[in-house]
């Protein structure tokens, strides 16, 4: 008696075989399932192994002409072939397909992160400016780029000295802030509209631009310029009555309209007579997308003049900060307004996804308290809130002066 064993895609393709070469002598007994073919344990396949039989009846062929049966001798395994077969499946295997996109961006990951590429990157300082920025809510794209940049421009010995690290490092986050170049009042009148999510602030902020524009700030080197409110945001409870509020104190003029056609007049109606137009707008949530064209169609009637400013609150997560970003683009915003920048003690989201969009800072509000909790946007007040570095206020003052300040 002896036993065989053959390998198939099937227990019948294995029977088969074993047929054809040993007759009706063989007798199948066992037959189990294992994995074939792949590259380093990959992309295996599943096949049938079969194991027979060969009875006593059975004799081996002694005929001259008869080529003695042998054990088939396994060619070693060629792995370029192999790879060559393995692409080809893929191209038209989605499984195989997803396996190999995953692996390329694992690839990516290590290559692109914080892997050990050169001496410097074993440096402790280094990773724990690593550790700061990721305190900070830098984005991982954010952060590798200012670890690369100390890599290129650190020595071994220089590294050493933590404070003149973090200080080039504060100097480059600033550098990659970009702060809006505001055209003034070159045309009459001015139309400064403001868009953004629901519950950014958007209301109180037109109040504060209103108050500051207006020449009611005390603080504020700004020349007083004749100020008109318009609100489109007649819909949320109390909004008309808190924006009409603020114009009574203040003792700025507010219109609400609630078509194109009102507003077209109302901006008609006033152009004469007033230097800046502020107008609020309607919160809408990012996702709502026949809402926004609704009201993108609604201010077309401001020209293509107008300052079209995206209000985006200083804790937003990373995230959403670029799904608002990309919403809001067929208002043609000119930049964003960051509000509410004191609930937050982290300002590495919005630097990194302000940054990865290309876009630039014009306003900063950063309380409750009208006209006095806004500002021209400045570097400055981004670098001063980042956490656990140590900042030299004078240094980083030197480098980027807030020319634009109220």
């Amino acid at each position: 008696m002896e036993i065989i064993t053959e390998r198939g895609s099937t227990y019948e393709e294995c029977v088969r075989k074993l047929q054809d070469k040993y007759g009706r002598h063989v007798e199948p007994f066992t037959r189990k399932t294992i994995r074939v073919g792949g590259v380093l344990g990959l992309f295996t396949r599943e096949a049938v192994e079969v194991s027979a039989i060969i009875s006593h009846g059975y004799k081996k062929p002694v005929s001259q002409n008869t080529i003695p049966i042998q054990k088939p001798v396994q060619k070693p395994l060629d792995f370029e072939e192999e790879k060559k077969k393995i692409l080809a499946q893929a191209k038209t295997d989605p499984t195989i397909q997803l396996v190999l996109n995953e692996v390329r961006d694992i690839k990516q990951k290590i290559e692109s992160g914080s892997g050990k590429t050169n001496q410097s990157e074993d440096h402790q300082n280094i990773l724990r400016i690593a550790d700061l920025m990721d305190m900070n809510d830098f984005s991982s794209k954010f952060t590798r780029r200012i670890l690369e940049r100390v890599r290129k421009e650190f020595s071994l010995s220089d590294l050493d000295n933590f404070d003149l690290l973090q200080e080039k490092v504060v100097e480059w986050i600033g550098e990659e802030i970009t702060i809006y170049e505001e055209s003034g009042f070159q045309s009459r009148p001015r139309i400064l509209v403001l868009v953004g999510p629901t519950g950014v602030g958007k209301t109180t902020t037109i109040a504060k631009l209103a108050a500051v524009y207006g020449g009611l700030s005390s603080g504020a080197a700004v020349k007083a310029h004749s100020v008109k409110i318009i609100t489109i945001d007649a819909y949320r409870i109390g909004a008309k009555q808190q924006i009409e509020t603020y114009g009574n104190i203040m003792g700025i003029p507010v219109s609400s309209v609630e078509s194109y056609d009102e507003l077209k007049k109302t901006i008609a109606l006033c152009s004469e007579d007033v230097d800046l137009i502020l107008i609020d707008t309607i919160g809408k949530s990012p996702r709502d997308s026949v809402k926004l064209a609704e009201m993108k169609k609604l201010l077309s009637v401001c020209g293509s003049q107008a300052e079209v400013h995206l209000a985006i609150c200083a804790s937003t997560k990373s995230s959403d900060i670029h799904e608002i970003i990309q919403q809001f683009e067929p208002f043609n915003y000119r930049s964003i307004v960051v509000t509410k920048l004191d609930e937050t003690i982290r300002v590495g989201n919005i630097i990194s996804a302000l940054k990865d969009k290309g876009k630039s800072i014009s306003y900063i509000t950063d309380g409750q308290a009208v006209p006095a909790d806004i500002h021209r946007a400045g570097v400055v007040r981004f670098l001063i809130n980042l956490e656990g570095f140590k900042v030299n206020r004078r240094a980083i003052e030197d480098r980027f002066p807030n020319k634009g300040s109220f």
